[in-house]
């Protein structure tokens, strides 16, 4: 006899953002700003892969922009972005990390002038890919992988 297997239904508009690491699903939600009234959202987590877990977040009637796609670069770097209409794989793309972030990131240095009452934006740029690590345009501060998942928690 064989196992029945457990069947996620298809959405005929929307995203699935897959190849998240394990157990970054939440803050990939954080991010976007799900679960919202009226969205419906799909959530898998460590789920198994060739290359050993992975989540998948899927959810309907919404693409994403630059920024959030940005921003989730900085948390899953390896995933990938399925636009889905009419039930079908329109778009698959794999995120990619940008040179320069801005207004994604929030600098560590409290003394920092993007953390002032000016109207100064938060400008990074990316210097290294693993451990992802950016540096501060303003005062050169490296803000390190784990302090950026933290503002996204």
């Amino acid at each position: 006899m064989t196992k029945p297997e457990l069947k996620v239904k298809s959405i005929e508009n929307g995203t699935v953002i897959d190849h998240i690491p394990a157990n970054k699903a939440l803050q990939v939600l954080k991010i976007l700003g799900l679960p919202e009234e009226g969205t419906n959202v799909t959530l898998a987590m460590n789920v198994p892969s060739k290359l050993g877990y992975k989540d998948i977040v899927k959810f309907e009637n919404r693409e994403l922009g630059h920024t959030e796609i940005d921003k989730i670069a900085l948390i899953a770097p390896d995933s990938t972005i399925n636009i889905i209409r009419d039930f079908e794989i329109v778009s698959k793309n794999q995120v990619s990390l940008v040179k320069e972030l801005n207004g994604i990131v929030k600098c560590t240095n409290p003394k920092c002038i993007s953390n002032t009452d000016e109207p100064i934006e938060s400008k990074f740029y990316l210097v290294e890919v693993d451990p992802i690590t950016v540096r501060c345009h303003y005062c050169e501060r490296l803000v390190q992988a784990d302090e950026i998942y933290n503002q996204f928690e």
